[in-house]
């Protein structure tokens, strides 16, 4: 299976070049502190104000000693950057893992058990999807933001947890609606009649019998989440209330770049971080259609 599937993935070269940008910014990801270290030989949040004006402008666009130029704090716009691609990365990381984790569990349940089951998981997600999405994530961070213990008795704290919470919270209904179908599509089939036949508890075959047989479409729309999470977590980050200052992320990069049109005094400071949140959500919706069309049964067919 995996040599037939590999074998129809190589073949699409531009999910391949998606699949080598990614690669190549998980690498600058996680070497971004050796770079700081012995490349560049300063930090994200190091300040250089011999580098900007009297009036706090950036006095240095790109240069040899400064790649992607300073910003108005005079820190590197290049270091910042790179340690941008290490909070994007995590946060998508860590947001479709438990949006994923929690659609399916409870969208093969919904399929699985049907009657009242199916009618309170599929209200629920209705719920979830008819609230305007991005007003209700900002009045969570706000609430949450307000002080250091966060909210959830004190579960979710101002950061890095609030912005996982958030984006997670409001993302799992989509893979929870896919989960339902697929199990809705095979709970009658042969194979999970028999294993019930056998004695095999409820649990045994929605994990052990549906879920090997619905995870092709759950990795690919996982797959695909994982863009539209970088941009969550960027759109937050850019409306001040994701990531905070000291935490290097493109979407607050890409603020303090559009605050008072600094933009377009220092292009440097929106072009870089810009260009890198549009080359990886693209690498990875390239790479989620590429594997939709190799997962796809029909293909060839």
């Amino acid at each position: 299976m995996w040599r037939i599937f590999w074998g129809r993935f190589r073949q699409d070269r531009v999910a391949l070049v998606g699949l080598v940008l990614i690669v190549l910014i998980v690498l600058l990801a996680l070497t971004a502190p050796l770079i700081a270290k012995y490349l560049v030989h300063h930090g994200p949040n190091q300040l250089h104000s011999n580098l900007t004006t009297a009036i706090g402008l950036p006095a240095v666009g790109p240069s040899g000693n400064y790649w992607f130029g300073v910003d108005t704090l005079g820190r590197d716009v290049f270091v910042r950057t790179i340690y941008g691609a290490r909070t994007s990365l995590l946060v998508a990381a860590l947001t479709t893992s438990i949006a994923v984790a929690i659609g399916v569990v409870l969208g093969v349940a919904a399929g699985f058990f049907g009657r009242w089951v199916d009618t309170a998981i599929s209200r629920a997600i209705d719920i979830v999807m008819s609230l305007p999405i991005l007003l209700l994530a900002l009045g969570i961070a706000a609430v949450c933001s307000t002080t250091s213990k966060g909210c959830v008795a004190g579960l979710v704290k101002p950061g890095l947890p609030l912005v996982v919470f958030v984006i997670a919270f409001v993302n799992w209904t989509l893979i929870g609606r896919i989960a339902r179908g697929q199990t809705l599509s095979i709970r009658h089939r042969e194979f999970v009649e028999a294993a019930r036949s056998l004695g095999s508890s409820n649990t045994r075959i929605m994990f052990s019998e549906i879920l090997p047989n619905i995870a092709a479409s759950v990795i690919v729309y996982a797959t695909l989440m994982i863009p539209s999470n970088i941009l969550w977590e960027a759109s937050l980050s850019f409306l001040g209330v994701g990531i905070p200052q000291s935490t290097p992320s493109w979407g607050r990069m890409i603020a303090d770049a559009s605050s008072g049109d600094l933009y377009t005094v220092a292009w440097w400071m929106m072009l870089f971080p810009g260009t890198f949140l549009v080359l990886t959500t693209l690498a990875f919706n390239l790479v989620g259609d590429g594997l939709r069309d190799a997962l796809d049964p029909d293909r060839g067919a």
